[in-house]
């Protein structure tokens, strides 16, 4: 591991170094404490767990998965930033500063003005450090920009030779090419390439020496120019002016194996750095992005109309949220083996709430992303909707869709993925809703952007969405090379087609249009409370949002929802129209008394024999029935309608079905004749047994089926002649939490863990730098550490230290093995163990004096 991650200092500092801090480490020493708040908010892995020290937090900085996530969170500019210093020469030979050598990459006035801020962007997240004038990439950054470079770069001359392999030009062919480009001859191959690399970042010299090139050979050059910097060759018999650029080492052998290589026998060869920067004038990147693309404004709605169409999509998502566990209480469909809900309950939920079958599949992983449906964990496992389901639908409509557009702000499963192929799994099963496979990380983040990108806009502004999708690659270019991993790993499946990140785009602006967070496109104002608390950091991507933002969403919303209605409008043709959204009670009895026949602005039921039976067989009494329809219509109710309702109910348990295996049973013996005689009776294979009773063989529920299909409307009873209701039982799980969102890397931290981890390290660094008065050992302790010392004189300095109130320094292994430096003020020692203020935890300790192995007091 290097100096520059462990935080040691080099064995033999340069004299031409640059003053300043000569390590990562030695930098974020130099920070304040708010630098170092800033660094673990933008880069809350170094947290998981606390760092001991500022060397540990210099060394975790440097990790490859660390800076990887570092460098994914980077926008366009600042990543060709650090692509640029990955290119960049360094070291004692270079006489211009970093920032010249910058200005030379990055050209162009809008990049000056930029680069600051992208250079303190990059220092701010610890993937920079050094001089002001001489910033250094970490070494980790600059091997991940650097094998490939992005920006088609190939390795320097040095780097070139060295990874030729058995291709590797002798140090008499070396010499060679040096004659040829007219330099004079060297000593060793070391000096041979240094003076051929000054000789390619000399512009003077490289021109001249281009020039005395046959034609042709800068045409091979600028082909390898912008990369890959690598091309096929035949190195037996090379072309004249291919020769030619290789016995001058503007062009080195290489393995046909390296990048864009063709595997051939032939081999290949590659263009060095140097040489690439002098044909294309110094400039690191053919095209510059300094400045984020605008997001083009395709049309524009009045406010009013955006708002009005959002609050009717809230209501018709409430409906369809309704709809769906309505039938599921009743209905719950069975867990599949794999995990999952099965292709043709898929298909039923969605014939039933009257959508297709990906709409039917967002609004079953909203319900669950909200807690509102979960397994039942039974034998015979089944979804149905939860405890909490209850306590939804008993809060007002505002407030329940506020907690649906919470629940999706921050979930991490996408609907959208549903019926595509599982890369991850074996047999590439397709994934199923409420199913395993459908986490994606970045899917919290993208929506926040998306969202926060609609708010910058007027009011009523429709974005145009691939001015959009331009603006989100701009803000985050390295987030589609992982994006398809379902929280820390797994392959992406999606990268045959449109990268996830593009995808995720699509579905987020789909889906927020059905939901109402936006109306004809364009974000509704009583989503802006979500929005800007995210802006203000109150909840980070993934977290859910404060009580408070849910009940300003919430207040914001109520004004433009429509009062429920408590009448609807019945018709002479047996149907009742409401016009609007009725009160719940009102709507939860009219859906058991008629039939929904369509949906819309207004609904309209229908009145049948059947939905009226249904009532009937729920308890409700024909009287019941004529009061509610008389309570709740805003007209006289028509004569059909009551003509139907005492029809069905003069009928209604007329006939009664019991178990015998199965009887029928009525008082009118001439109704049971005419039973018996029917055509249509004979499957269930009837016999009369009294006047009054028939006995069956069916089963209780096919003869009810059967005489039911028959015209008649029967009724089941129990064994002690009593009418069974038919309602049927609300299904309810166990109490569920709902899934939490499954992120790539630790939560955002809050205020109080970032000012207690910055006390913490701090004190930890103190502890580990601050100068101590050893002891003099037998023999010196290895590397300068502290001495051990026998427990006999560990004891006696402990004593002493607390007769003296002096802080001592030690060496002490916890419980777990793990060995740490402390500082601490001795105040009691007894019992084989010591209590101390420790200064490193800033608080009173008990420590075992066996665990103690050093001792030592502190200088001054």
């Amino acid at each position: 591991m290097s100096s520059e991650q462990t935080g040691a200092s080099p064995s033999r500092p340069d004299a031409s170094q640059p003053s300043g801090p000569r390590t990562l480490a030695e930098d974020l020493r130099s920070r304040d404490d708010a630098a170092l708040s800033a660094l673990l908010r933008a880069r809350p892995d170094l947290l998981s767990p606390v760092p001991g020290d500022l060397t540990q937090l210099a060394t975790r900085a440097g990790t490859r998965a660390s800076v990887v996530r570092a460098l994914e969170r980077l926008d366009r500019f600042a990543l060709q930033t650090a692509e640029a210093l990955a290119v960049a020469p360094e070291g004692p030979g270079s006489t211009a500063t970093t920032e010249e050598l910058l200005a030379a990459l990055l050209p162009g006035d809008e990049a000056a003005a930029r680069l600051p801020h992208a250079l303190a962007e990059l220092r701010a997240r610890a993937l920079v450090w050094g001089p002001p004038d001489r910033p250094r990439l970490v070494r980790t950054a600059r091997e991940l920009l650097t094998s490939p470079s992005p920006t088609g770069l190939g390795p320097t001359l040095a780097e070139a030779v060295a990874a030729a392999g058995s291709a590797k030009p002798s140090p008499s062919r070396l010499q060679e090419a040096l004659a040829h480009a007219g330099l004079p001859a060297t000593h060793d191959p070391v000096s041979a390439l240094s003076a051929l690399s000054a000789l390619f970042g000399d512009p003077e010299r490289m021109s001249a020496l281009l020039a005395r090139a046959p034609e042709g050979a800068e045409s091979v050059l600028r082909k390898l120019e912008w990369g890959p910097p690598y091309g096929a060759v035949d190195l037996t018999a090379p072309p004249p002016q291919v020769g030619w650029l290789l016995e001058r080492a503007l062009l080195i052998p290489t393995g046909a194996d390296q990048p864009g290589g063709t595997g051939t026998a032939a081999g290949s060869v590659v263009l060095p750095r140097e040489v690439a920067l002098h044909l294309r004038g110094g400039r690191a990147h053919r095209e510059l992005e300094p400045v984020a693309p605008p997001v083009a404004v395709a049309r524009s709605h009045p406010t009013g109309t955006v708002d009005g169409t959002a609050a009717g999509q809230a209501m018709t998502a409430l409906t369809t949220v309704e709809e769906l566990l309505s039938s599921w209480e009743t209905e719950p469909p069975p867990v599949l083996r794999a995990g999952g809900l099965g292709v043709r309950d898929l298909k039923r939920t969605a014939l039933a709430l009257d959508v297709p079958e990906p709409a039917a599949a967002f609004w079953i992983e909203l319900a669950y992303a909200a807690g509102l449906v979960a397994s039942d964990g039974e034998v015979d496992e089944a979804y149905a909707p939860t405890p909490a389901y209850d306590e939804w639908l008993r809060a007002a409509p505002a407030e329940r869709w506020a907690r649906l557009v919470t629940a999706w702000y921050r979930a991490t499963r996408v609907a959208g993925l549903v019926g595509e192929r599982d890369a991850r799994d074996a047999r590439k099963r397709a994934l199923t809703p409420l199913g395993p496979g459908l986490d994606r990380s970045p899917a919290p983040e993208v929506r926040h952007r998306t969202l926060a990108l609609l708010a910058a806009l007027d009011a009523g502004s429709v974005p145009d969405r691939a001015a959009l999708r331009e603006r989100l690659r701009w803000e985050r270019p390295l987030q589609g090379v992982r994006a398809g991993r379902a929280g820390a790993d797994g392959p992406d499946e999606e990268s045959a087609g449109p990268d996830l990140p593009t995808r995720l785009l699509d579905w987020t602006l789909d889906e927020a249009e059905s939901l109402g967070v936006t109306g004809r496109g364009a974000l509704a104002s009583f989503v802006r409370p979500l929005v800007e608390a995210a802006a203000r950091g109150e909840a980070a991507p993934g977290e859910p949002p404060a009580e408070a933002t849910l009940a300003a969403v919430a207040g914001a919303l109520t004004p433009h929802l429509p009062e429920p209605l408590s009448e609807v409008l019945l018709q002479a043709d047996l149907t009742a129209v409401a016009p609007g959204p009725l009160e719940r009670e009102l709507g939860a009895f009219l859906g058991v008394l008629a039939d929904v026949e369509s949906k819309g602005g207004a609904t309209v039921y229908r009145f049948t024999p059947d939905s009226v039976r249904r009532a009937l067989d729920a308890g409700r009494t024909a009287a019941d029935l004529h009061a509610f329809l008389a309570a709740h219509s805003s007209t006289p109710v028509p004569q059909p309608l009551t003509y139907l309702i005492d029809d069905v109910a003069r009928r209604h348990g007329q006939v009664r079905v019991g178990a015998a295996s199965s009887y029928v049973r009525c008082d009118d013996d001439t109704l049971l004749a005419e039973i018996l005689a029917d055509r249509r009776a004979a499957p269930l294979r009837l016999r009369l047994l009294a006047p009054t009773v028939l006995a069956s063989q069916a089963p209780p529920d096919q003869l009810l089926a059967r005489l039911r299909e028959m015209g008649h409307a029967p009724a089941a009873e129990s064994a002690e002649g009593d009418v069974l209701l038919s309602r049927a039982d609300a299904r309810r799980t166990p109490p569920r939490t709902p899934p939490e969102p499954v992120l790539d890397g630790p939560p955002a931290p809050d205020a109080t863990l970032l000012a207690a981890a910055v006390r913490a390290i701090r004190a930890g660094d103190h502890a580990a730098t601050l100068p101590h008065k050893p002891a003099a050992p037998a023999t010196p302790p290895p590397g300068g550490g502290l001495p051990r010392t026998v427990m006999a004189e560990t004891l006696a300095t402990m004593q002493s230290a607390t007769l003296t109130g002096t802080p001592v320094w030690i060496g002490y292994v916890n419980a777990d093995g793990a060995a740490s430096q402390r500082v601490i003020a001795p105040v009691k020692v007894e019992g084989g163990f010591v209590t101390a203020y420790d200064h490193t935890a800033d608080e009173v300790r008990t420590y075992p004096l066996h665990r103690i192995t050093g001792v030592a007091e502190v200088e001054g």
